[in-house]
């Protein structure tokens, strides 16, 4: 029997630390973490939209009476369904590395409202996006970026707890951070871990991200919150990194035969991992994997791995 139940809302930790979680951990289901003290709240991550954000800090005010004043907000990395809800975290702050500030500054709101609504125009593209995301709520959010930044380690104390921000990437994201709390031997991965689903990668290198695994793997943590799925423990972790360690064998392998980036996704044997979601996210990875390996013509931008990963959706649906 699981240690924790997958069932939405704020999971109860132990020494005040909580992991608020959105079944089934898809596509935008993203998880948050918080931590408080007699004096406040450090909140980890926010949510895709301001509705989710809001039924969010609800549930863990009406919980939690320390969260009504979240002082400090971390955000793991750039990817909009862990910063777009900043700001209703109004005068906290917010703290992220470098990078992930660069990158938050380049994913406005508004321009995915507005391709959220012209999307019924685009074809299999649109309709996948609609599939994915057409039940956020993209309109009339603020960009509310960091408002300190750090590159490499930072340490901060909380509620008199050690807090480790450790910079991971560039691997999900160009800026991904990790948060270790020892004293809890518990850690908040963003999306380093994507459990019970397939990992995405958008920046790489590999290695990177394959490196972020050993480092949780040396803190020896009993709890790991990840930024989508299920909580879990270290036994997440080892399976992600033979993942990935296969994934770069394999890619590489289809790399240097020629073959096009959806051929080789379709061709990578994943069955030991049929029981994760979002396959078709293979599309991504391999493509970052050919950028990794010198092949500067694949395209980078979301529209079109989404188009390529439509159809590998669809073929797979398909029996093709």
């Amino acid at each position: 029997m699981a240690r924790w139940q997958y069932t939405k809302g704020l999971h109860d930790l132990g020494n005040q630390a909580y992991a608020y979680l959105q079944p089934d951990g898809g596509w935008g289901w993203s998880n948050a973490g918080l931590i408080t003290s007699d004096a406040g709240a450090l909140l980890i991550d926010t949510l895709f939209d301001l509705p989710l954000t809001r039924e969010m800090l609800e549930t863990m005010r009406a919980r939690v009476p320390a969260a009504q004043r979240i002082d400090t907000l971390i955000n793991t990395h750039a990817n909009p369904d862990h910063t777009f809800g900043n700001e209703l975290v109004p005068g906290a702050e917010i703290i992220s590395t470098t990078a992930c500030a660069q990158e938050m500054s380049e994913l406005q709101p508004g321009a995915l409202a507005t391709l959220m609504r012209h999307a019924s125009g685009m074809g299999a593209t649109g309709a996948f996006l609609l599939e994915l995301f057409g039940v956020f709520d993209f309109e009339g959010i603020t960009l509310t970026p960091p408002t300190r930044t750090f590159d490499g380690n930072l340490s901060i104390t909380f509620g008199g707890r050690e807090l480790q921000l450790v910079e991971v990437g560039p691997a999900h994201t160009r800026g991904d951070l990790l948060v270790y709390v020892p004293e809890d031997r518990t850690v908040f991965t963003g999306d380093i871990l994507f459990a019970s689903g397939h990992p995405v990668m958008w920046a790489g290198p590999i290695a990177n991200w394959i490196g972020a695994c050993d480092c949780i793997l040396e803190w020896a943590p009993e709890t790991v919150v990840p930024g989508h799925g299920p909580i879990t423990d270290c036994s997440a972790i080892e399976r992600l990194k033979t993942y990935l360690t296969y994934l770069s064998e394999e890619v590489r392998q289809r790399f240097d035969a020629g073959m096009p980036v959806l051929e080789a996704a379709r061709d990578i044997n994943i069955d030991d991992y049929g029981d994760w979601g979002e396959a078709e996210r293979m599309v991504a990875n391999v493509a970052s994997l050919y950028r990794e390996f010198g092949d500067a013509t694949i395209p980078s931008d979301i529209i079109s791995l989404l188009g390529l990963m439509a159809t590998y959706r669809s073929e797979a649906a398909s029996g093709g």
